[in-house]
């Protein structure tokens, strides 16, 4: 009568699922495949993004996957505790196995089972078997190896070893894992979702000044993780870093006060930022301490580190003139950037001044990264007029184009356009020109209007010839003007016809001939959309040659009354005013497409920086060091170690006073190397008595 064999439990069983390699392998493999989504995916985006990226469908789908935050996902922290917990189990299951096998030398195995290995060899050494274990002990030992003997009724038996590290790379590779694990999970954002859980605090989801946020929304000091940002004023101090989180922010308070002090950029002869500095006081109750903090030169203050991230404005007050294009005085106003000022029925939202901006002036395709560390290529961009095309060089020329500023127009409805503008004229095509950009929205690139800058190098030639171009009567005056002086002296009858048809294009092109909502509001345009619909296709070459030779005549006139009016010389006729009024055609016809009847301009400004600091206390960072060290070790020691052990049996030989040794070699890999070593071994040890 036999008994059935005794069955495993379920514990026991998932006890050896959760410790077996193939389970740990496994894990790791989805870790992996889940970090080269989270590499490839942005993580952290806008929801926006990713539904103008993937649809509104699959969007969904991934962010109830939890894709877009796959580090702090639920499931993601899931399986990397039970990988942490099945390595863990995997060494404490084999660790006393190595540790026993690094003291065991198997110097018991049989004489009989050495001639088993494929490394083998027998010899007579004319030594007694004592001298003969003397001799060989000391050769092995020249020779690195690590031995110890068996003294046996019929002989000797030494077990050699070398190579040993190979297993405790083992065990230094698996540590590696779980000390790199755990270190990525305590400077993770699971621990500030756990702080928050502890501390009863909730994620904050809207706008404002960081000093108006609610305390339930702040964390302790006592927090011992967080990765945040905090972005200091020049003579300005802050004790609160902001922490990003997936759907909103936290506030972290600091254990001390960063005060900036002065903000430092140093830059290249092209005037690109070479390297940025911040000089900081920190503020620790009565306790004060001055630094510097680097790009890549952190300071650190009782565990927290302070990182040298970004720059940008940190209130900088501009001075800026209004100037309507349709007529009227210019306005002056003044504000601090991040400020909102009441502007008629709308809102001014001053965004930011970015003193140094060099730019890629050549349209070849490339980008140049202005001073804001923001891609911008001028003369790309400009290529995008606001009605007309325009030529731009092809050779890359980068270039320092000065100071510019950018603010929104907002409407009661909440909607608002975007502008950007520079302060001084920027030479494009040997024309010094002065550029307005505005964009609809933030996805847009900006487009650019280029208007000329006069022989005085400022703006306000084109803008009388703009306000003038928006005068009926001025435009009649022009018409008649240049009627006048293109009239042949031999044919009076055709002034009439000529100054009809001065006032005509004139009129169309100023968008006084338009209707509110048509799509063409004037400039050329308004004059090809005359041709096309008005004159016979095959005059309409003709006709166009003639009426933008009118067009021009008619503008320049326009210009001289302008430049009359405003108490100016008239315009010398030369190639100076010719390429004027070639770039003041187009750029008067863009404007009637500007979406604003009202130009700012800078002025002038006073620069304050602010300084961009990411703070954080990492404790697991010294556990992620001290594992890529262990894991450094580890992978060498079990690649470029091989464990090999070496037996070799002392025994009485057939003649007196002679000895038979018999030897035997065996290792963790195989491979040709062995083969060489063990020809080395016994040429060392029977001295080629074999």
């Amino acid at each position: 009568m036999s008994s059935a064999a005794p069955r495993s439990s379920v514990p026991r069983e998932l006890l050896d699922l959760l410790a077996s390699m193939r389970f740990a392998i496994t894990l790791l493999s989805v870790i992996c495949i889940a970090s080269v989504i989270g590499t490839v995916l942005r993580q952290g985006e806008p929801m926006g993004n990713y539904i103008n990226q993937f649809g509104p469908f699959w969007a969904e789908v991934f962010g109830l996957l939890g894709l877009y935050t796959v580090y702090s996902t639920p499931w993601f922290l899931v399986i990397l505790t039970f990988l942490v917990l099945s390595t863990s189990l995997c060494i404490a299951r084999n660790a006393p196995k190595i540790v026993t096998d690094l003291r065991s030398y198997k110097e018991g195995v049989r004489e009989q089972s050495l001639q088993a290995h494929h490394h083998k060899a027998i010899g007579e050494l004319p030594s007694n078997p004592q001298m003969a274990l003397a001799e060989i002990g000391a050769t092995l030992t020249a020779l690195g190896w690590k031995a110890r003997v068996q003294q046996r009724e019929h002989g000797n038996m030494i077990a050699a070893r070398r190579g040993a590290a190979n297993k405790l790379g083992y065990l230094s590779a698996h540590s590696a894992i779980v000390l790199i694990l755990i270190g990525g999970v305590l400077d993770g954002n699971a621990m500030v979702k756990l702080a928050m859980w502890l501390q009863g605090k909730e994620i904050y989801t809207g706008s404002g000044f960081v000093a108006n946020i609610r305390p339930e929304h702040r964390l302790s000091t006592a927090n011992p993780s967080f990765r945040g940002n905090v972005t200091v004023s020049e003579h300005q101090s802050q004790g609160i870093a902001v922490l990003s989180l997936p759907n909103g922010v936290v506030l972290q308070d600091l254990p001390f006060e960063i005060e900036l002090k002065k903000f430092s950029v140093d830059y290249y002869a092209t005037g690109m930022p070479k390297s940025f500095a911040s000089d900081i006081v920190i503020h620790d109750g009565a306790d004060t301490r001055e630094a510097t903090v680097k790009v890549n030169e952190p300071v650190i203050h009782k565990g927290v580190a302070i990182y040298q991230s970004n720059f940008e404005d940190g209130g900088s007050k501009l001075y800026l003139k209004g100037f309507p294009l349709i007529g009227g005085a210019p306005v002056n106003i003044e504000g601090r950037v991040g400020t909102k000022l009441a502007f008629g029925d709308q809102t001014l939202e001053l965004d930011g001044l970015r003193v140094i901006n060099v730019e890629n002036l050549a349209n070849d395709g490339s980008n140049a990264s202005g001073a804001d560390v923001r891609k911008v290529d001028l003369g790309e961009r400009l290529g995008q007029h606001l009605g007309s095309g325009a030529k731009t060089s092809t050779t890359k020329t980068l270039h320092n184009v000065g100071p510019s500023f950018s603010y929104k127009l907002r409407d009661a409805a909440g909607q608002a356009r975007e502008y950007n503008n520079y302060m001084l004229p920027v030479e494009l095509d040997g024309q010094r020109v002065f550029i307005a950009g505005v964009r609809d929205t933030p996805a847009e690139s900006f487009r650019y209007l280029r208007m000329p800058a006069d022989e005085n190098g400022s703006l306000e030639g084109w803008l009388h010839l703009r306000q003038a171009l928006a005068d009926a009567s001025l435009r009649d005056a022009a018409a008649r003007a240049y009627a006048v002086s293109a009239t042949p002296a031999n044919q009076p009858q055709l002034l009439p016809q000529l100054q009809v048809t001065a006032q005509r294009a004139l009129t169309l092109f100023s968008g006084a001939a338009a209707k509110p909502g048509d799509e063409v509001r004037g400039g050329l345009p308004a004059l090809s959309q005359f041709i096309e619909r008005d004159v016979p296709e095959s005059d309409r070459q003709r006709v166009s040659e003639v009426l933008l030779r009118i067009l021009n005549g008619s503008l320049f006139e326009l210009h001289q009354m302008a430049r009359e009016r405003a108490g100016l010389q008239p315009a010398a006729i030369d190639a100076a005013s010719q390429s004027f009024m070639t770039q003041a055609v187009l750029s008067l016809s863009d404007s009637l497409y500007y979406p604003s009847t009202l130009l700012l301009q800078l002025d002038n400004f006073e620069q304050v920086q602010a300084s961009g600091f990411q703070v954080a206390r990492a404790p697991g960072q010294k556990l992620v060091y001290l594992g890529a060290l262990l894991l450094i070790v580890g992978v060498f020691a079990m690649l470029y170690i091989k464990e090999r052990r070496l037996w070799v049996w002392i025994a009485p030989g057939v003649e007196a006073g002679s000895s038979q040794v018999r030897m035997a070699m065996s290792s963790t890999r195989e491979s040709p190397d062995n083969a060489t070593l063990f020809a080395q071994l016994r040429a060392a040890v029977l001295k080629d008595h074999a």
